[in-house]
């Protein structure tokens, strides 16, 4: 018997993508894994689980209390599928679609080495299917973490050679049971972003290797030109985890010229606040998003 999986879809007032993405996991051809569906106290909590249930009535469904973020929904998940003794667990977007055999290719790169406890897949832009939005990363403290091949058309679809890679996005994330056994659980400080890129880092020095399975494909739907960053909050979190992520894995050096430049950072949001009205908002977020990693206020913004 293959080993046991426990593909984990967190939704949060995403009912239609979260459907559509259950739907292509009825299709997966692997023949030993089961799906957590983890609802983030969405405001349609209750017709959301409803609907679940109706359609896809092997689904065990999770309902929190309040919104936890990506760390803490997922975290819950992650508890009920170890208490089921599955080998694996899979975090999956609810905004993405797979293709049929994308677990058995996960699930043979895990099993290839001892040592390999994170493994991503191939994924590619939902509006642009032969696109790649993740193939792999790399991560340094003064770039961040860059995606391999983002935005270039995929011209070795069929490849299926396992390659290294520094982190492994949080879209699509398979980890072993020994891995969580031995660093815990994802953590929930960070609320949303670098919550993977931590992980990662952390399976690192407990010993473990990360890899891309790009035999396995998965469908994301974000934009290129995403507006996201637009949004002041998410420039809030960004720059607020971004130094979260520093103290919590980088060395002391690091972290100085880090926290150095949060400083300077600080001042020019703070003239820009004054000179430049348009992005008033934005740089008010950044601010204290800064203020708040000082103060160690962690978890979701507080309004």
């Amino acid at each position: 018997m293959p080993p046991r999986v426990a593909i984990i879809v967190l939704n949060y007032n995403g009912t239609a993508d979260t459907l559509e993405c259950l739907r292509s996991l009825t299709h997966c051809t692997y023949k030993n894994f089961s799906v957590i569906v983890v609802d983030n106290a969405s405001v349609d909590a209750d017709a959301f689980a409803h609907v679940v249930r109706t359609e896809f009535p092997h689904a065990h469904i999770i309902s929190c209390s309040e919104n936890t973020g990506f760390a803490g929904g997922n975290n819950a998940g992650i508890r009920y599928a170890l208490e089921q003794g599955n080998e694996y667990v899979l975090l999956l977007n609810n905004d993405t679609t797979v293709a049929p055999d994308f677990i058995e290719h996960v699930i043979a790169a895990a099993e290839s080495d001892a040592r390999m406890g994170i493994v991503g897949a191939k994924i590619y832009f939902h509006a642009e299917p032969d696109h790649i939005w993740f193939n792999g990363a790399d991560f340094s403290w003064v770039d961040g973490g860059k995606h391999y091949q983002y935005g270039e058309r995929d011209n070795e679809p069929n490849e299926t050679v396992v390659s290294s890679t520094t982190f492994v996005t949080g879209c699509a994330m398979l980890i072993s049971r020994a891995v969580i056994e031995k660093i815990g659980l994802l953590e929930e400080a960070f609320f949303m972003y670098y919550e993977d890129i931590d992980y990662c880092l952390r399976a690192k020095r407990a010993g473990f290797t990360s890899c891309v399975a790009p035999g396995a494909h998965v469908w994301h739907k974000v934009s290129r030109a995403s507006t996201a960053m637009g949004m002041p909050r998410i420039h809030y979190y960004h720059i607020r985890n971004a130094l979260l992520l520093t103290m919590r894995n980088a060395s002391i050096s690091v972290r100085g010229g880090v926290y150095i430049w949060s400083v300077f950072h600080y001042a020019k949001q703070i003239i820009k606040r004054v000179v430049m009205p348009k992005i008033r908002e934005t740089s008010t977020m950044i601010i204290r998003g800064i203020e708040d990693f000082w103060r160690g206020r962690f978890g979701k913004l507080q309004e």
